[in-house]
């Protein structure tokens, strides 16, 4: 009877951007030796520009993070990190006296919404936000803090950190997302280098990507119900 080999016991697969890079040449028929500095310097740009896309189909769940302001009485504009791509749940934290603090989440407005608030100056417990999505984005609370509840915090999700292709550099992406990387990376360079090939690969990158985004979602219940209470007396 044959023997069984071992498992490898190892979850290191984590390729360098570089390697990432010569993979999606690879797909389009160029081998290591036939690459020069002109095809590095096009894949780089070429990542840079598919991370930006992803951005835009996000929020990419390995960008979140958690950030706190402390609130200032009478001021409602706070700043938000250039490189936040959306504020997602936020919430004001108020202590108990206790050392712990009670959390209430507050939803968020558009412009519109917050431009037809008649009185925006307003001093209060705030109960929502919201999001100016500038260069050097803001969020703006209403009503404005009164001082009772002296922080904020929010999950963001971010840009991704700029890709690299030398010195050995990772770049920041989950283990599930690595052959999306190259299919799209495969798709993008076809098009500068190997045109005839950029519908098939084209095709390889969608399917790739739509794979990956269907499995990097919160695993949760969804729960729809109607809200009644305008209908009670």
């Amino acid at each position: 009877m044959p023997s069984v080999g071992a498992n490898s016991g190892a979850y290191t697969f984590g390729p360098s951007t570089g390697e990432l890079v010569v993979a999606a040449f690879r797909r389009i028929g160029i081998h290591r030796a036939e690459l020069l500095t002109e095809h590095f310097a096009d894949a780089r740009t070429e990542t840079n520009l598919m991370q930006v896309q992803w951005a835009n189909l996000g929020p990419l769940l390995w960008t979140v993070d958690l950030q706190t302001v402390n609130l200032v009485t009478g001021t409602a504009t706070y700043s938000v990190p250039a490189n936040t791509v959306m504020m997602l749940d936020v919430y004001i934290s108020t202590p108990n006296g206790d050392g712990t603090t009670s959390d209430r989440i507050i939803s968020p407005l558009s412009r519109t919404e917050y431009a037809s608030m008649p009185n925006k100056l307003g001093q209060g417990d705030p109960t929502s936000f919201w999001f100016d999505r500038l260069i050097a984005p803001t969020f703006t609370l209403w009503p404005v803090p009164d001082g009772s509840e002296p922080t904020l915090s929010y999950y963001r999700f971010t840009q991704p950190q700029d890709a690299i292709t030398t010195n050995a550099s990772t770049p920041q992406i989950m283990y599930l997302c690595l052959d999306a990387y190259v299919a799209g990376l495969a798709h993008r360079m076809a098009r500068i280098y190997k045109p005839d090939l950029e519908g098939a690969r084209d095709a390889d990158a969608t399917k790739a990507v739509t794979l990956m985004f269907t499995q990097l979602g919160e695993n949760v219940p969804l729960y729809i119900a109607p809200v009644t209470s305008s209908y009670w007396r």
